[in-house]
């Protein structure tokens, strides 16, 4: 009887140590039929929060749509705050060269309709699949997984990654539209479960020094992942264990701290359902903002919201686009509630986030030429009522 009470109440810790990763966990099919919630949603006012939007040219080709008309479309919108991305790959596809011809064409379409530019240098990592964008002349042989990439395992890409960045910041310096710089993406995060490799904190560190140095004037960002369900926080913690996360090493040597806000996203598929990470409805998502916001304000560091969720996340690459439905990651309401959220908390710790950029407006391109306006219909609603 004893060794019978022991193991229930064994069974008791485990299951009441489980509960709050659980309440995370939900298991729904992916599509779901459409729905006009997002119509009656309230909308959080902004304050003197701008708003902004990343432009994806790469994930407009996996879409199978053009670039250049999908910038035009997302310059059509009154978004203040354009977030582009430098991919040293396409920049440098061989030794030697330097094509910065697609950026430049970026920079000037912006700066003549006169929206801001924050522009993403990388130089390892850049936002957007798969994020590394190194090219394969300035790696010998690929990344070590499991270990860091710092400036004693990795002194030539650095020296790489310094010159690229600093000859990025050297030409776009003097160019109007350009408010800030961001170094790296998600620094020092690895990328999900894909590879386990990570950027050192000195790696990053030199980086952005070789890009004050090169501009003082302008303000550096530094993103990171923020966790809003429990597992993804113990993942992530015990990952990055021997340095910080990124948003940690952001308060320590950025200016600007942007935060990726991803409520609601897939694990995995099985059969006909797929297991989700909803922090949307517990108050870890809050604590996980909170803590954000917190531990930028104690630094004096400014906020913003560098990818608040407006495109799935679902167990796949590309984000679905199903006809008459819409997946359950993040339908057209979740891209309403995840910027009230944010909104909400920002308020309750005290500060003012100097941007919201929203995540996903090739998808919204996508589904609109599906016949499915709603994605963007939303994102008007708050631009229109914020």
């Amino acid at each position: 009887m004893g060794r019978a009470r022991r193991t229930l109440a064994a069974a008791a810790a485990a299951g009441l140590a489980a509960a709050p990763i659980l309440a995370d966990v939900r298991v729904r099919r992916a599509a779901r039929p459409e729905g006009d919630r997002w119509r009656s949603l309230p909308i959080e006012p902004r304050g003197p929060t701008r708003f902004g939007v990343s432009v994806r040219p790469l994930q407009a080709e996996t879409f199978g749509l053009d670039p250049s008309g999908c910038l035009d479309q997302v310059l059509a919108l009154p978004f203040p705050i354009l977030r582009v991305g430098a991919y040293w790959d396409r920049i440098e596809p061989q030794p030697g060269a330097f094509d910065p011809g697609e950026l430049d064409r970026q920079v000037d379409r912006a700066e003549r309709r006169g929206r801001d530019v924050i522009l993403c240098l990388g130089a390892v990592k850049t936002f957007g699949y798969p994020e590394c964008f190194v090219p394969t002349h300035h790696l010998t042989e690929p990344l070590s997984e499991g270990r860091l990439v710092s400036p004693e395992t990795h002194p030539h890409l650095l020296d790489a990654a310094v010159a690229h960045v600093t000859r990025l910041v050297e030409r776009y310096r003097d160019r109007r539209a350009v408010v800030a710089w961001q170094v790296e993406h998600e620094s020092v995060d690895p990328l999900g479960m894909e590879h386990s490799w990570r950027l050192a904190a000195g790696f990053v560190a030199r980086e952005v020094a070789a890009v004050r140095a090169a501009d003082p004037g302008r303000p550096v960002v530094a993103t990171g992942f923020c966790p809003t369900s429990l597992l993804v926080r113990a993942h992530q913690w015990w990952r990055t264990r021997d340095q910080g996360d990124a948003l940690l090493v952001a308060a320590q040597v950025a200016d600007v701290v942007g935060v990726d806000m991803y409520p609601r996203h897939a694990l995995l598929s099985l059969g006909a359902a797929t297991v989700y990470l909803d922090g949307g409805r517990t108050p870890w998502q809050r604590h996980a903002l909170a803590r954000c916001l917190a531990a930028a304000r104690t630094r004096r560091r400014r906020v913003m919201v560098t990818e608040g969720q407006a495109e799935p996340w679902e167990s796949v690459t590309t984000p679905p686009n199903p006809p008459g439905r819409a997946m359950y990651s993040c339908a057209p309401e979740q891209v309403i509630t995840t910027y009230n959220q944010c909104m909400r908390e920002a308020r309750r710790a005290g500060v003012t986030l100097d941007a919201y950029l929203f995540w996903g407006a090739e998808y919204w391109l996508l589904r609109s030429e599906a016949g499915d306006g709603r994605y963007l219909d939303a994102v008007r609603r708050i631009l229109g009522e914020a």
